[in-house]
C-alpha cells in the first residue's frame, strides 16, 4: 500500500459511523501495516514530515475509535504509541502542526486514570506535561487538561457533588470525554454504594437517589437489584447489613445463654458449699 492508499484509509476511518465501528479494527490494522512498510509507524530520523503526520493521524483515530468502542485497554495502547510522536521537536514536523490532538488525547488519558483510581499515574503525567510545556500556566489555559484536573481536585476533597456537576452538559469539553466521565461516575457510585452497605441497614429510596447521583427512583430500584439489594415500601434494604445485624442478635442470645448457664452452675456450687 502506498502513501495515497494510507490517506484513502484515513478518509474511510473518518467517515465511520457508530453503527459500523466493527470495520474500524480492520482498517486500522491495514493502515498500520502500510505505515510499518513506510518505516513511519515508529518515528525515526529518516521519517519524512508527511509520513510522521500520517502515522500520528492514524494512531489518534485509533485512540478515538477505542473510546467510542469503550475499550480502555486499546485506548491506553494507542496513547503509549503516540508518545514518541508527541515528544518530537517542532522542526521534525515541517509545516504540519506539532501537537495534533495531543491535549485532547492526554486529557482523556488523565480522565481514564482517574476512573481507575490511579492517582499516582495521574500526577506522573501532569508532572511530565509541566516539564514539557515549561510550567503550569499552559496547562491552566488548556480546557482538555483542566477538565480532569478539576475532577481530581474535587475527588481529593471528597466533593462528589462537584464531580457530578462537572460531568454534566457544557462542562464536558468534548463528546469523547463523556464516555470516561460516565465510567468515573459509575466508579464513584460503586464506592458510595459499598460504604452505604456497611454504614446503614436501609435507606429511603429518595435519599438513595441523591446519594448515588441517580436521575430517578426507578433508576435507584434498578441499581439496587444489580447490587442484590431489596427495594420495598419506599426503602432500600442492604442484605449484608441485615445478615450482620441478625448474626449480632444471635451472638448476643448465645452469650446471654452462656451467662445464664454459668450463673446457674455457680448457684448450684454455692448450695453444695452451704
Amino acid at each position: 500500500m502506498s502513501e495515497s492508499d494510507v490517506k484513502k484509509t484515513i478518509q474511510q476511518l473518518h467517515s465511520l459511523s457508530e453503527s459500523n465501528l466493527s470495520n474500524a479494527s480492520a482498517l486500522l490494522s491495514q493502515a498500520k501495516i502500510s505505515l510499518l512498510k513506510l518505516h513511519a509507524l515508529v518515528p525515526s530520523p529518516s521519517t519524512s514530515h508527511e509520513h510522521l503526520a500520517l502515522a500520528r493521524e492514524v494512531l489518534e483515530i485509533g485512540a478515538f475509535v477505542s473510546i467510542r468502542q469503550r475499550d480502555p485497554e486499546s485506548f491506553t495502547r494507542y496513547f503509549q504509541q503516540l508518545q514518541p510522536f508527541y515528544s518530537l521537536p517542532h522542526e521534525r514536523w515541517g509545516s504540519h502542526d506539532k501537537h495534533g490532538n495531543q491535549s485532547k488525547i492526554t486529557g482523556l488519558y488523565l480522565l481514564l486514570l482517574l476512573s481507575q483510581g490511579d492517582y499516582a499515574g495521574f500526577h506522573t503525567v501532569i508532572e511530565g506535561l509541566e516539564m514539557a510545556f515549561g510550567g503550569r500556566k499552559r496547562l491552566d489555559d488548556d480546557a482538555f487538561i483542566q477538565y480532569p484536573m478539576r475532577l481530581e481536585q474535587a475527588l481529593m476533597e471528597g466533593s462528589y457533588d462537584r464531580v457530578w456537576g462537572e460531568t454534566k452538559g457544557e462542562r464536558v469539553p468534548s463528546p469523547e470525554f463523556a464516555v470516561f466521565s460516565e465510567v468515573l461516575v459509575n466508579t464513584i457510585r460503586s464506592e458510595i454504594a459499598s460504604c452505604s452497605e456497611r454504614a446503614y441497614p436501609s435507606l429511603p429510596i429518595s435519599n438513595a437517589k441523591n446519594l448515588l447521583f441517580l436521575d430517578s427512583e426507578g433508576a435507584v430500584i434498578q441499581f439496587a437489584h444489580s447490587r442484590g439489594w431489596v427495594a420495598k415500601e419506599g426503602r432500600i434494604y442492604f442484605p449484608a447489613q441485615q445478615e450482620e445485624l441478625a448474626q449480632g442478635e444471635k451472638d448476643i442470645l448465645a452469650t446471654s445463654d452462656k451467662v445464664i448457664e454459668n450463673t446457674l452452675e455457680y448457684a448450684r456450687k454455692l448450695e453444695t458449699i452451704v
